[in-house]
């Protein structure tokens, strides 16, 4: 191996990443104290960073809409593990864990990310452009996924609770592996024209998108940064396991209630969706932010939801689906306004901050319910 390739496997992006497995292993299951703590969200933070960056080389070897449905199902695929995991261990309190970590999962990325990525858009080219085609039809499986799997049990009757049947559960699972089967399809085949960025005023584009003129990485090289990058995700998702017991502590502390700490965990998670969501907007590339924004919440459900219903047939204790009237409102105005903005193909800083503002709302009653 030349000099070059010595550096190549010594920069940070291939450290850190081993160095917060190495965190993690040393860690599950233990009592940390204040300063392992602090060691502990260093890697997860450098985790991370790590993580986008592979992701982008990932991207830039097999193009959109490919390397944001990597990252999404990627992130997506480990977060599930980590629901099963939380929910074999955590016997009856943890009946409503996987419906708060969809909804939030939701939330985060239909308003959070979206908005985030409008607003940073829009200081950068004023009004940003993607393709209503590509968008809409994503929002539309994303809100189907929602109803189906989160509203639905809150109104049938076969069971007390908002709570599916047996029967409705797997009905509901085959639908969403059905639907989000379907979507990748049309995603990554049949339309993929539909989901490719839309270009914003040439001569900022070709300034600000300068890297995409470089040559794309090789197979070898992708495939590296595709094994860092599952490396990546599952040191962030394990490490924010680890640091659970101190964000409880924290949370208790500041007098928020217990449920706070899955939202908490949920943007730990999506943390690499949400940073490489910005930083694809500070190019104009809108398209690739609300790829990956629909295309985790479509995932979060189109994944979970098939998951736990197998998980179910050896979980014991109820299995609550159904979201409450705060949640379900809160979902009903955010569907409204994801289509008021997907629709006209374009948007401004008021679209962006009116994402922000219902983002806000939701970590507010979160805390405040």
């Amino acid at each position: 191996m030349g000099a070059d390739g010595r550096r190549a496997w010594l920069s940070w992006t291939r450290v850190v990443p081993v160095l917060a497995i190495g965190a993690l292993v040393a860690t599950w299951g233990r009592d940390l104290g204040a300063v392992l703590v602090l060691i502990v969200a260093v890697l997860l933070a450098g985790a991370v960073l790590a993580a986008v960056h592979h992701a982008e080389v990932v991207a830039h070897r097999v193009g959109e809409p490919f390397g944001s449905l990597v990252l999404a199902v990627a992130v997506t695929v480990i977060e599930v593990a980590l629901i099963v995991t939380l929910m074999v261990s955590g016997g009856p309190e943890s009946a409503s864990l996987a419906r708060d970590t969809v909804f939030a999962a939701f939330m985060i990325t239909t308003t959070g990310i979206v908005g985030l990525a409008l607003m940073v858009g829009a200081r950068r080219f004023h009004v940003t452009l993607f393709n209503a085609e590509g968008s809409g039809a994503a929002l539309a499986t994303a809100t189907t996924l929602a109803a189906l799997s989160l509203v639905l049990p809150t109104f049938t009757t076969s069971q007390p609770g908002p709570e599916f049947s047996p029967a409705q559960l797997t009905f509901a699972a085959l639908a969403s592996l059905a639907l989000y089967v379907m979507f990748v399809l049309t995603q990554t085949v049949r339309h993929r024209d539909f989901f490719l960025p839309v270009a914003q005023k040439a001569q900022e584009q070709e300034q600000e998108d300068c890297d995409e003129h470089a040559a794309p990485p090789s197979g070898r090289e992708a495939l590296v940064s595709l094994g860092m990058l599952l490396l990546s995700l599952v040191a962030v998702v394990g490490l924010a396991k680890v640091e659970s017991p101190a964000i409880e502590e924290g949370v208790a502390a500041v007098g928020f209630p217990p449920s706070f700490v899955g939202v908490v965990i949920a943007l730990l998670v999506l943390l690499p969706e949400t940073l490489a969501a910005v930083r694809a907007a500070r190019r104009g590339r809108i398209q690739t932010s609300l790829n990956l924004a629909y295309g985790s919440a479509m995932a979060s459900i189109g994944l979970t939801i098939p998951t736990i219903a197998l998980a179910s047939t050896w979980l014991d204790g109820p299995l609550v689906l159904g979201l409450g009237s705060t949640q379900l409102v809160l979902l009903v105005l955010t569907v409204v306004v994801s289509v008021l903005t997907v629709v006209p193909g374009r948007a401004t800083r008021l679209q962006g901050g009116v994402h922000l503002v219902l983002f806000a709302a939701f970590v507010f009653l979160a805390v405040n319910p």
